[in-house]
C-alpha cells in the first residue's frame, strides 16, 4: 500500500530495535528506503539484526548497544548519530514490563520499569528533539518543509487502566502526557509527536513476561470483538502512516490499534483476578527463570 521510496532520505532511531515490534518497524521503513538505526541493551542482537534486514534490504542500520536509563550514554549516541546528519524520525519502543499483583510490587520492582518506560524515554526524546529544536532556531527549518516526527509506543491501557501491570500502566501514562504536550510545544520548531497503542501482538518478549505457560495471543483472542490478536503487518503500516509525509497535521494523537477490545475490557488483564496463589507463584517462577537465562546470554 506505500510506495517503494516513501522513506527516501530519512533517516530513523528505533529504540529496542533489535528483536520484536521494534525490529519489525524497523525493516518496514529500511525496505522504504530509510536509513535506520537502532539501539539496545544487547548490541550482539542489535548487530545481528542489522546483518539480516540488509541482507534482506540493502540499505544501512547503524547500531548502538546502551541503556536508555542512562542518559549521558543516551545523548552520546545521539550525538553522534547526529555528527553524520540529522534524524528525521524517532520511535520509542523500548520498554519493559511483567505482571504482579500490585500488592507484591517492591519498589525495586517498580523502577525497573518505570525507568526504562518513562524516564528512558524522556531521554531519548529530549536529546533528539532539542537538537531539532536547536536547528530550526538556526533556520533549518520553516513552515511548508516536512516535519521531523517522533513516534511512541505507549498501551491501551492509558485509557482504562492496567491491572497487574500498574508501573507499565502508569510510565505508558507519562508518555502518552508527553506526546501531547510537547506535540504543543514543538509544533513551531516543524517536530510533531503521535502515538500508537497496540493491543496484543505476539511476540517472544511479551509471551515469556506478560503470558508465561500460555500460547502467545490466546488469551487475547477470547475476548477480543474481532477474536484475534494483532499482527506485526498491521503495526508496521500505521507505524509507517504515522511517521510519513502523508498527513503533518496530524500531531499530538494516541491512536489505539487493537480491534475495540479496549472498548470492552478493563485492560488486558482484568481476568488475571481470578488467579489463585500458586498460579501466581508459578508465573513468577517462570518469569524469574527467563530473566536468568537472558543475563546469562547478555554475559556470555
Amino acid at each position: 500500500m506505500f510506495e517503494s521510496k516513501l522513506f527516501e532520505g530519512k533517516r530513523i532511531l528505533v529504540t529496542g530495535g533489535g528483536t520484536g515490534l521494534g525490529r519489525a518497524m524497523a525493516e518496514q521503513f529500511l525496505s522504504l528506503g530509510a536509513e535506520i538505526y537502532i539501539c539496545g541493551r544487547r548490541k550482539g542482537v542489535c548487530d545481528e539484526t542489522a546483518k539480516a534486514l540488509m541482507d534482506r534490504h540493502g540499505g544501512k542500520v547503524g547500531t548502538f548497544g546502551l541503556d536508555i536509563r542512562d542518559a549521558a550514554a543516551v545523548d552520546a549516541m545521539v550525538e553522534e548519530i547526529f555528527a553524520a546528519g540529522p534524524l528525521t524520525g524517532l520511535v520509542n519502543n523500548a520498554a519493559g514490563n511483567f505482571i504482579s499483583p500490585t500488592a507484591s510490587l517492591t519498589p525495586r520492582g517498580f523502577d525497573a520499569i518505570a525507568n526504562i518506560v518513562m524516564h528512558g524515554t524522556f531521554y531519548v526524546t529530549h536529546a533528539v528533539g532539542r537538537r531539532w529544536v536547536q536547528m530550526a532556531r538556526e533556520g533549518q527549518w520553516k513552515i511548508g518543509d516536512p516535519y521531523r516526527s517522533v513516534l511512541s509506543v505507549i498501551v491501551t491501557w492509558v485509557l482504562n487502566g492496567g491491572p497487574y501491570v500498574v508501573p507499565s500502566a502508569m510510565s505508558k501514562s507519562a508518555i502518552h502526557a508527553m506526546t501531547m504536550s510537547l506535540a504543543t510545544e514543538w509544533a513551531q520548531y516543524g517536530i510533531r509527536l503521535n502515538a500508537v497503542g497496540p493491543g496484543e501482538i505476539p511476540t517472544e518478549g511479551m509471551s515469556k513476561r506478560l503470558n508465561p505457560g500460555e500460547e502467545p495471543g490466546a488469551r487475547s483472542a477470547k475476548v477480543n470483538p474481532m477474536g484475534r490478536a494483532g499482527t506485526m503487518a498491521e503495526l508496521q503500516n500505521l507505524a509507517t502512516f504515522l511517521l510519513s509525509d502523508g498527513c503533518p497535521w496530524l500531531n499530538g494523537q494516541s491512536i489505539m490499534m487493537d480491534g475495540g477490545a479496549y472498548l470492552g475490557t478493563g485492560g488486558n488483564f482484568y481476568e488475571l483476578r481470578h488467579w489463585t496463589d500458586s498460579q501466581w507463584l508459578e508465573a513468577r517462577e517462570r518469569i524469574e527463570s527467563q530473566n536468568k537465562k537472558d543475563r546469562e546470554q547478555r554475559t556470555a
